[in-house]
């Protein structure tokens, strides 16, 4: 059975000092949700910070983004040899750094495999924009981009890689796609490509989220659905109360 995973990231927000106060409020809250694997992600100037907060507990940290690169002239990123020592997972490939920040399918994939060659756990974000969606190109759309963002990951890598569908028009638009069309889309296109790329044991395994303006009152919906396996949050990942509970709801609905 596939491990429920709920990633809260915090985008742009939370100071230091915020960020810090805000994970040790959460740590106990968290505690009794074993069955689940609870991921947050801060910016980078937290992670720090967080991360010791969170020592000695069971939930990891992630972070928002990282170069391919392990050192270089890159002024204002972040190497994957530096957040090793810090985090365990990072996202890669959202759809915010692709629209705001140049992303690529090429960088998506040299991110993840230098992800994974320094021990990182990747999660990828692939999803359509509305247009897309109204065209009915969702299915080709999103499965081009998992093709290109796992060429040239192995097999073996692939238990270390998680993957995140956030349609585009669902991301804190307050809009988000019905638990059933996500479930279609995560199963039939997602879960296939994987299948067809590295079988259907590799695909069984491999844990896909749903992400688009997840709150507490649709937690539920999503959780229910077989292939959706956790969440990828925003905004509702910003307070402890919110993010609690679709932890707890994530517990309840995989009977973890």
């Amino acid at each position: 059975m596939r491990i429920p995973i709920i990633a809260g990231n915090w985008k742009m927000y939370k100071t230091v000092s915020e960020s810090e106060a805000f994970a040790r409020e959460l740590a106990p809250r968290l505690a009794p949700f074993t069955g689940v694997e609870r991921v947050v992600c801060p910016t980078f100037l937290a992670i720090d910070a967080v991360a010791r907060a969170l020592r000695g507990t069971d939930i990891a940290v992630g972070a928002q983004g990282m170069h391919w690169e392990d050192q270089g002239a890159f002024t204002s990123q972040v190497s994957p040899a530096m957040l090793k020592e810090l985090v365990t997972y990072v996202i890669i490939g959202h759809s915010e750094t692709r629209q705001y920040l140049g992303e690529t399918d090429e960088t998506v994939n040299k991110k993840v495999k230098a992800a994974l060659a320094h021990g990182l756990k990747p999660i990828i974000a692939v999803g359509e924009s509305l247009e897309q969606n109204e065209r009915g190109e969702t299915a080709a759309f999103v499965g081009g981009q998992v093709r290109a963002a796992l060429e040239g990951v192995s097999a073996d890598d692939m238990r270390h890689v998680v993957i995140a569908y956030e349609p585009i028009w669902a991301i804190g638009t307050g809009r988000s796609a019905s638990g059933q069309q996500a479930n279609e889309i995560i199963g039939g296109s997602i879960r296939a490509v994987i299948a067809e790329l590295y079988g259907d044991e590799v695909a069984q395994a491999v844990r896909i989220q749903y992400g688009g303006s997840v709150k507490p009152d649709n937690m539920a919906e999503f959780m229910s659905q077989p292939n959706i396996d956790g969440a990828l949050v925003g905004g509702a990942s910003l307070k402890v109360d919110d993010f609690v509970q679709l932890v707890e709801i994530a517990a309840r609905e995989k009977g973890r």
